[in-house]
């Protein structure tokens, strides 16, 4: 039976705990790494829908333009969560064969279901 999603994850962190213990037996320490990824996820998600309407610069210290602190904080994320899913090492499900096409096609898929991106 898969473990279930750790207490506090919201609906991203959850889907992505539930997708991945659905199809791999984590070990323990793995498991630590997907609940560190499910909450970046999360976080990823959360910054996200705040910049939905936000405008994209905003005024620095000294009157210059500047881009919106949470264009940084979000790719900073972005990357943390690349990483951590890196470190769970999970085989490629695709086959041996598969096009580059065919990859980039399914991380578009794995991008729009949790909202972020994996190179």
């Amino acid at each position: 039976m898969a473990p279930s999603a750790p207490r506090g994850l919201g609906t991203t962190g959850r889907k992505l705990w539930r997708e991945t213990v659905k199809r791999y037996e984590l070990r323990t320490d793995e498991l630590e790494i997907l609940r560190a990824a499910c909450g970046e996820a999360d976080i990823i998600k959360s910054i996200e829908e705040a910049l939905v309407d936000a405008d994209l610069t905003t005024t620095g210290s000294m009157g210059q333009i500047v881009a919106h602190p949470l264009l940084s904080e979000v790719r900073q994320h972005r990357v943390t969560l690349a990483s951590l899913l890196g470190r769970l090492k999970l085989p490629d499900e695709m086959g041996a064969g598969e096009t580059n096409q065919q990859r980039g096609a399914a991380q578009s898929r794995w991008a729009a279901a949790f909202g972020t991106q994996v190179s």
